[in-house]
């Protein structure tokens, strides 16, 4: 019998125990007790527990009766919830089972999302019979997506509808089914590797930034816990099962209990006034904390919901909404949120029955409307979130901008801004004359012109250059062993095998063979490797010139995360060249980059497009199909050492041998210009655009100033 490896119980999590749980503890247990919330979001960097403790929490969920032989998991008890394979006849047989965890892997195809064709019926039968996908498997379950920031758009879009429908549509290869799919949505990320597309961070419920502890204790249990349970798993998991066995206990207590909690009309106006004053997109923020502080109300054992709970709701529910723009770090002002809540306890509601005009809320602020008696409502020392602001004991849940002073502002004032500057590592560009340096701020991105590169691509989906994939308009049919990439053509494989039936004899069934199938070829739009090369020198350091560099690439880098590019950017100046930031689905450390970026000393030229040479090669090695497109900004002088124009000549020769797709964005401005950057362009064989002209409005403006 082989042996089965159990996973790690989440009561064995530093941070996730059964007497106190940190941020990420709390979201998830809150979700699994209230799965309207609508599911978490772990944001943090690597190594720390995102994935263990999203695999974990389906072991504390109370298990679900199914039809043994319904392959999509509906509700026997519930009558809307109707199965395609149903319907099951009265006093059908019922089991119980444990909820699945269901994961979402980031290369995973439509198909296998969706579900498709039965390709064995099909071609054996003849039957046109329906396999269900991963989105059937996880209804009234959980759906796990690791790395949910690299998500192709097809899928985010599929899931994008299942959360907002709770139900799944496929109309494909002759058959139609509809079928429910309610999950629990869990994803994790690293923002290193890039942000989420905002409509699907809006879908996440709640969402938790972790870190690793700073302190030596912590870290050495974390190390001392996972060194035992790799030695031993099964001995691990039995130790900590008394810990498990009561957690789940107490999440189903909760869920029990969660329809007696009541959310007071003076509670609910309080989260209506936290979500206006951070200025949050429309009303899901205001839906989402209510239903949080519920769940938090019925995690403590309480049946009234307080202003702790409302407090730990608005934690989880709103940093994430706060964010105007994909360059915004999440986070939240801790001290105008205290200020909106103020320091007294909330007010119970006024009894229906009796007149408004009275005494006054003399003596009744204590307890509840009465059903539940006296003390009901008193602060559970056992829940860290009643201290009122007090140490929350999260391994990282501290929102980036907490430590930043609170504006002096009315409680229902906006919040500031959110600060860049707190979590930005300023770039070290190489080459000296510190005492010319001078650093200026980019202005508000505009919408640029696309860019994009020459010929058709292969890469994967994007919204860049034109590509053949496995999405887009169908241009034509491919045979076994062309590496197409694309879903099976049944009816072109139908045609393939009966001319060849036709052509050996006349009658007889069709017999399809492997040389009869056929993949759709089609033509999309693919993702590319957009590596910037930006000319810091002193050449570039008049403020108006370099805000108007920066203004460009800074747009630039908000169409390719929009366009789900991978970004680069080399800056040369002084002496040297160097890669201020390796190529990384990130814009948001590329945008701090760029901002931060001081001009001043020499114009090497040549190092910054061998640097870049250098870069694209090794990509091109290590990503052979992620086309690049190389964007030099430089207004086209070279004066970085000796012989620095033929040198930067030799340069532009070496860079224009790869074929790499290449524009130069000419910052040169003034009345008087050299045009030494069109010069350049002409050697790099790239398209030569004036920055003036990197906006599309500009741009648009210029045609129709030409055309009048």
């Amino acid at each position: 019998m082989p042996l089965v490896r159990s996973h790690y119980p989440f009561s064995a999590i530093v941070g996730c125990d059964a007497g106190e749980l940190d941020d990420l503890g709390l979201s998830l247990v809150l979700t699994g007790i209230s799965p309207a919330i609508g599911g978490v979001l772990v944001r943090g960097e690597k190594g720390t527990a995102k994935s263990t403790a999203a695999r974990a929490l389906a072991a504390l969920l109370p298990p679900v009766d199914v039809h043994p032989e319904d392959r999509f998991s509906t509700d026997p008890a519930d009558p809307d919830d109707a199965s395609p394979d149903g319907p099951f006849e009265a006093g059908a047989a019922v089991e119980s089972r444990p909820v699945r965890l269901v994961e979402l892997p980031v290369g995973a195809t439509e198909d296998r999302v969706l579900g498709s064709l039965h390709l064995e019926k099909a071609l054996s039968h003849g039957k046109v019979a329906y396999e269900p996908g991963l989105l059937a498997r996880a209804h009234r379950g959980i759906l796990y997506a690791d790395e949910v920031n690299l998500l192709p758009d097809h899928l985010v879009d599929l899931l994008l509808d299942a959360a907002a429908t709770g139900r799944v549509t496929v109309e494909r290869d002759g058959f139609s089914v509809e079928h429910a799919a309610r999950f629990l949505l869990i994803g994790t990320m690293n923002p290193e590797e890039g942000e989420l597309r905002p409509q699907l961070l809006d879908r996440f419920g709640l969402t938790v930034e972790v870190a690793a502890p700073r302190d030596p204790a912590p870290r050495a249990e974390v190390v001392r816990r996972r060194m035992a349970y790799d030695a031993d798993p099964a001995g691990f998991a039995a130790r900590h099962r008394p810990a498990e066995e009561a957690l789940a206990a107490r999440v189903a207590a909760a869920r029990e209990r969660l329809g007696r909690v009541l959310l007071p009309d003076t509670a609910l106006t309080k989260i209506a006034e936290i979500c206006a004053a951070f200025d949050v997109d429309g009303l899901r923020a205001d839906i989402v904390t209510a239903r949080t502080a519920v769940a938090h109300a019925a995690w403590a054992g309480r049946t009234t919901v307080t202003r702790a709970d409302i407090r730990r709701a608005a934690r989880l529910a709103l940093p994430h909404r706060r964010r105007r723009n994909p360059f915004d770090a999440p986070g939240l002002d801790e001290e105008l949120l205290d200020r909106i809540l103020g320091d007294d306890e909330l007010p119970p509601d006024p009894p229906p029955s009796q007149p408004p005009a009275d005494d006054g809320p003399d003596g009744r602020g204590e307890d509840g409307p009465g059903d539940d008696g006296p003390g009901e409502n008193a602060p559970d020392p056992r829940d860290p979130g009643e201290t009122g602001g007090g140490a929350e004991g999260p391994s990282g849940g501290q929102a980036p901008d907490d430590a930043a002073p609170a504006a002096q502002a009315p409680p229902v004032e906006p919040a500031d801004a959110p600060d860049h500057d707190a979590d930005r590592t300023p770039a070290a560009p190489p080459g000296r004359g510190a005492a010319q340096d001078t650093t200026v701020k980019a202005t508000a991105p505009y919408r640029p012109r696309l860019l994009t590169v020459r010929g058709t691509g292969e890469g994967t989906d994007g919204r860049r250059s034109r590509a053949l994939g496995s999405r887009g308009r169908r241009v034509g049919v491919a045979r076994p062993g062309q590496d197409a990439g694309g879903s099976l053509h049944l009816v072109e494989t139908v045609r393939a095998a009966a001319a060849r039936t036709r052509t050996g004899r006349a009658d007889g069934p069709l017999r399809l063979r492997g040389e009869d199938l056929r993949t759709a070829v089609r033509e999309g739009r693919e993702a590319n490797l957009i590596l910037f090369c930006v000319d810091a020198s002193g050449s570039m350091a008049a403020r108006k010139r370099m805000t108007q560099v920066k203004t460009a690439v800074l747009s630039l880098l908000l169409d390719a995360y929009r366009r789900r590019d991978k970004v680069g950017l080399i800056t040369f100046r002084g002496q040297g060249a160097g890669l201020a930031l390796p190529p990384t689905h990130s814009v948001d450390i590329a945008a701090a980059r760029l901002d931060d970026l001081p001009a001043g000393g020499r114009t090497p030229l040549a190092e910054g497009l061998l640097e870049a040479a250098r870069v694209v090669a090794r990509e091109r090695r290590r990503h052979p199909r992620l086309r690049p497109l190389l964007v030099v900004v430089t207004d086209g002088r070279a004066t970085g050492g000796k012989d620095a124009v033929a040198r930067s000549l030799h340069a532009a020769d070496q860079v224009a041998s790869l074929g790499v797709s290449t524009v130069v964005v000419d910052s040169e401005s003034g009345p008087l210009r050299l045009g030494l950057a069109a010069g350049l362009a002409a050697r790099l064989h790239a398209d030569h655009l004036p920055v003036r002209e990197v906006s599309a409005d500009a741009l648009s403006t210029a045609v129709r100033e030409r055309a009048a």
